[in-house]
């Protein structure tokens, strides 16, 4: 007999994985990246009482976190202004969309989501054998008319949008979210990802019920918190949503020194601010030096930025290369046009200066192929 007998579904499967990660990188170069410019993490990094509150964790980490997260679902919800029975936590936004998914989802089921969006999401819909239906672009931009078009079309119980969005950095007004969420289908769900709101300007999100059942936002600690290494994500959802996570969730997924880390940084407001003033000035100085070698930089509100590099997709993944071989790790959008561009995470001096070391050679050797 053979062993392991796998699902058809899971056999089918392609055996692919969202993201190479750089670590991948580093070792099949042989060396480390001198700047790590293409993961979105926030280099600014966390909170100092976070990381205080995570010292003092680790000495209590034998014992299991709390399953039920009490103390870090009441902190959030206080800071939404809603109720705990609204907060669902789980290990990242990542592992939040598979459990949502999962609880949704079956073979054949329609999904909405853009072509060249975030593709972890599509990865969770693959592999529980739901139906991916992909609309473009408008320009950089996501298009919910389009998105709100295809739902209806195929009759999607899912449609996903990023919010500021990933890869673009654009965002959309909080007022056409709105709009959109009133001309869902009958019965749709719109997963709404914010994990980039908290650097965003401010009035960017929509206000949304947080009963309202025909949304689920999405929230992170490893954009604006800079606390992409702890694994700690929420949604704010109806309650009745809430609680069938309870049916699929790692209930445990959650560790002790991750639930300390992450309410103490909820608690440091000053810090958040703080590096969203620091993100902000970031972008402008990755942006100038794109410009200052004939790149343009798209507007953006996270903590990177798409420079378009003025060619096709093939001669911005020359650049993506070239950087590497200089030691710099960036990505870029999969999709075409918006493969014209290469993403760049911003980061600090230090970053920016081998970035624009760099950058320049880069582009050279590039057109030199071409």
């Amino acid at each position: 007999m053979k062993t392991p007998q796998y699902t058809s579904l899971s056999a089918s499967l392609p055996a692919t994985v969202p993201f190479v990660g750089p670590e991948s990188q580093e070792r099949a170069n042989g060396r480390p990246f001198a700047a790590r410019l293409g993961a979105n993490e926030n280099m600014f990094g966390p909170s100092p009482m976070a990381i205080a509150a995570m010292a003092a964790a680790a000495r209590d980490v034998w014992m299991y976190g709390d399953p039920e997260l009490h103390d870090l679902r009441a902190a959030l919800a206080a800071h939404h202004g809603c109720k705990p029975e609204n907060i669902v936590v789980g290990e990242g936004i990542d592992g939040l969309l598979g459990y949502l998914v999962r609880l949704i989802i079956g073979p054949g089921d329609p999904v909405v989501t853009s072509d060249g969006a975030y593709p972890t999401f599509n990865f969770h819909v693959t592999g529980f054998g739901g139906t991916l239906h992909k609309v473009p672009y408008r320009g950089d931009y996501e298009d919910p008319d389009a998105l709100i078009a295809r739902a209806h079309e195929v009759g999607a119980k899912l449609v996903y949008l990023a919010n500021p969005d990933n890869p673009m950095g654009s965002q959309i007004a909080a007022s056409a979210i709105k709009a959109m969420i009133e001309r869902l289908p009958q019965g749709c769900l719109l997963i709404l990802d914010e994990a980039y709101i908290d650097l965003a300007p401010d009035g960017s999100a929509p206000h949304v019920m947080p009963d309202d059942p025909r949304v689920i936002r999405f929230r992170t600690f490893s954009k604006g918190y800079g606390m992409a290494g702890l694994r700690v994500g929420y949604a704010i959802a109806a309650p009745e949503l809430v609680q069938a996570f309870d049916k699929v969730r790692n209930h445990f997924g959650v560790g002790r020194i991750a639930q300390a880390g992450a309410q103490a940084a909820l608690q440091d407001q000053d810090w958040l601010a703080e590096c969203k003033v620091k993100v902000a000035a970031a972008r402008q100085e990755f942006a100038r030096v794109g410009r200052e070698n004939g790149l343009i930089a798209l507007p953006s509100a996270t903590n990177f930025i798409c420079l378009d590099c003025g060619h096709d997709g093939a001669f911005a993944r020359r650049v993506l290369q070239e950087l590497g071989t200089r030691g710099v790790f960036v990505r870029m959008p999969s999709v075409a046009p918006m493969d014209r561009c290469i993403r760049v995470s911003v980061g600090d001096r230090a970053a920016s200066k081998t970035f624009s070391d760099a950058l320049p050679a880069a582009l050279a050797a590039a057109l030199a192929q071409g």
